[in-house]
């Protein structure tokens, strides 16, 4: 489903990411860990098309397509999403209109009408209730006003309207309490199916209690230095990282 191969990456002059590789199957799950700073943040934004970040060198395929030549709303309707860290305030549009819309615009890519209305109800209503939000948060301006985890929540709301293919989730779990985390992660998890992948970003082993991964990748200086099992990320939540970063260097 996706492969990145000797990827480059520069932000404002800097050089992020160093040659890194990473290939995704439908139906996996992965995880990227690594310290602060290291890239993981960069590779999630640069697959999604966010500004400021330069490629120098590299290439990136989604189901056999150029990704880097693609326009960032192309990019969304081939099934690629990005859950932000931090996600942003959208004054003034509403919660249930960007939903529609988005959703629209996805159909509308594969040919398909307009959803009607009673149908789109519906099913923002039952995802709604699926990650424990109140209905009035559909009729709020997007995040306005949300707190931490309750825009979390607002995220993984999106990605089960939406339905990506690959759903990028960059440090979904941070700011959240354990009962929001469970939500969460029970929203990702709803999700899983050998159709679809997902690509987890995070500092914390909690997170992949709930959301198991098939895959775990160490990110250190730009490169993705150790891969394994979902036990890695248990000898890491034990060790830390510099056990990795010696073994990298040697």
């Amino acid at each position: 489903m996706l492969e990145v191969k000797d990827l480059h990456v520069t932000v404002e002059d800097k050089v992020i990411l160093k040659g890194l590789n990473l290939t995704i199957n439908a139906g996996e799950v992965h995880a990227i860990m690594g310290p602060n700073g290291a890239g993981k943040s960069t590779l999630s934004a640069v697959i999604a098309g966010k500004d400021g970040y330069e490629v120098t060198q590299g290439t990136i395929l989604f189901e056999g397509q150029d990704v880097l030549e693609m326009e960032i709303e192309e990019r969304a309707r081939a099934g690629l999403l990005l859950g932000f860290q931090y996600p942003i305030e959208i004054p003034g549009v509403k919660n249930i209109y960007l939903l529609k819309a988005a959703l629209n615009a996805q159909r509308a890519a594969r040919g398909e009408g307009e959803i009607p209305a009673p149908e789109f109800m519906k099913l923002v209503r039952e995802k709604s209730t699926d990650m424990k939000m109140d209905p009035s948060f559909l009729q709020r301006a997007v995040n306005e006003g949300f707190s931490g985890g309750e825009k979390k929540r607002n995220e993984i709301l999106q990605m089960l309207i939406l339905q990506p293919k690959l759903a990028m989730l960059d440090e979904i779990d941070s700011g959240l309490d354990i009962d929001a985390m469970k939500v969460v992660a029970d929203g990702v998890n709803s999700l899983r199916n050998a159709d679809r992948a997902i690509l987890l970003v995070t500092h914390y082993q909690r997170l992949l209690n709930h959301i198991v991964p098939d895959h775990v990748h160490v990110l250190v200086d730009g490169r993705i230095v150790k891969s394994g099992g979902k036990d890695l990320a248990l000898e890491l939540e034990e060790r830390g990282y510099d056990w990795v970063l010696e073994e990298s260097v040697a």
